[in-house]
């Protein structure tokens, strides 16, 4: 098995800059060294954590002071669904083998954490049960880690500006406690008084932190809760009201709600394909045949923090966070260099210039104007005997919806060739309201 994990930033629309292994997104004003910085995905098998810190990587604004991201620590694990392939990475961080697989990762985010801007430090987790003083049965009980916030111990050094550990940790319960969805998610201060009393928690991250004294909590939802979106409001809960205690403005492009949370959770974003093949992952079908790409040496980007390729022999497995989105099986070509990056065409009647790798909409038909050198390959076209589909008037009817990209069968690949090498693709996309 090969993981490919290259991402493409949504709010940047550049490639997300990587500190040794670790992708880091910074979000940076240049008014203050304050810095927030938030760590999701160090076990892979708590989605409520890291796609909490995808969404605050391409839905928030900063406009004052700074946040650094990491949306996705253990990209092996988190593809696995594991807590971690490799053991548990949040027990590596006071020793380490140094053959241990995830020793760069950990050495990495320890010299993110150590950074002189660094000011506060979250850990995004998803426990089991719900986090009670009192036994209150199997899952109601103090053993439970959900819907806490969890800190070392109850003070750093009183030079340190957020060092008031517990009070902040209760502000932050007070305030997420205003907002619950069910009355039974209460939240709560989990303090493990580590250095006394907890041998596991003194191999953590956040204890390597507050041993370097740096402001570090673990902010736990509930692995019972009933919905991811509902994981991922109460982490954007919390994490907003650590940025109001860090007088850090931000603004966000959506109601935070379970339900908009649901929205966004569903908009899996575009795998952009050795910049020549643009898909949208939502709606998309579980396989996807002959898509033309290099035998090897293939660069895929995703607008989604958390997208990542799996090679699994031949074929191309797409993920976002844990969830598998579709297989892509490959056709090999050699790729044209010199083309073209726009094509002409007629829709619906108007001759119109498209871009070379994105969609076009359609009510009735579409024509590709033929060009020299170039060959059209329109996949899904029901054509017989036809090399080139450059010239042809087509229609929805004319295609054979198992070919279609998206599963509602509504959109179709444009592939160009030129002296038989893979130029790029394009989409033409039948708008719903034209389907018959």
């Amino acid at each position: 098995m090969k993981i490919i994990s290259l991402k493409l930033s949504i709010f940047l629309l550049l490639l997300t800059p990587l500190f040794g292994n670790i992708e880091l997104i910074k979000k940076e004003n240049n008014d203050s060294n304050t810095t927030l910085l938030v760590i999701g995905g160090i076990h892979g098998d708590e989605p409520g954590g890291y796609f909490a810190a995808s969404i605050l990587a391409s839905h928030y604004k900063i406009e004052s002071k700074n946040l650094w991201i990491v949306p996705n620590l253990n990209q092996d694990s988190i593809v696995k669904n594991n807590r971690g392939i490799n053991g548990d990475m949040n027990r590596k961080f006071s020793v380490i083998d140094k053959n241990d697989n995830d020793k760069q990762t950990v050495e990495d985010i320890k010299e993110i954490i150590l950074q002189k801007n660094i000011s506060l430090v979250l850990n995004l987790h998803d426990g089991n049960g719900f986090y009670r003083k009192t036994n209150k049965g199997n899952i109601f009980n103090p053993n439970a880690w959900g819907q806490t916030c969890v800190i070392d111990q109850c003070n750093l050094s009183k030079d340190q500006p957020f060092g008031d550990l517990n009070k902040i940790a209760l502000d932050i319960k007070e305030v997420i406690n205003k907002k619950l969805i069910e009355e039974h998610h209460t939240f709560d201060v989990k303090n493990t008084n580590t250095k006394f009393e907890d041998e596991a928690m003194q191999l953590s991250l956040t204890y390597f932190a507050v041993t370097n004294n740096k402001p570090a909590f673990a902010i736990e939802s509930s692995k019972n809760l009933s919905s991811l979106s509902q994981k991922v409001f109460y982490h954007l809960l919390a994490i907003e009201e650590f940025m109001n205690i860090m007088h850090i403005s931000f603004k966000r492009e959506f109601e935070l709600s379970q339900e908009k949370i649901e929205e966004i959770l569903q908009n899996n974003g575009n795998l952009i394909i050795n910049n020549n093949i643009c898909i949208n992952l939502t709606n998309i079908k579980k396989i996807l045949s002959f898509i033309p790409i290099k035998s090897e040496n293939n660069v895929f980007k995703f607008s989604n923090t958390l997208g990542s390729v799996v090679q699994e022999g031949q074929n191309f497995v797409v993920y976002i966070g844990n969830k598998k989105i579709t297989t892509l099986v490959p056709q090999y070509f050699k790729i044209q260099e010199s083309c073209t990056k726009e094509f002409e065409a007629v829709v619906d009647g108007e001759k119109r210039s498209l871009n070379n790798t994105l969609d076009f909409f359609v009510n009735d038909d579409f024509k590709i104007i033929s060009e020299n050198e170039y060959r059209v390959n329109i996949i899904g076209y029901k054509a017989v005997g036809q090399v080139d589909d450059s010239g042809v008037d087509i229609s929805l009817k004319d295609f054979d919806k198992r070919y279609s990209i998206d599963i509602d069968g509504m959109v179709y690949r444009v592939e160009f060739y030129k002296n038989s090498e893979f130029c790029f693709m394009s989409k033409v996309h039948f708008k719903q309201d034209d389907a018959k």
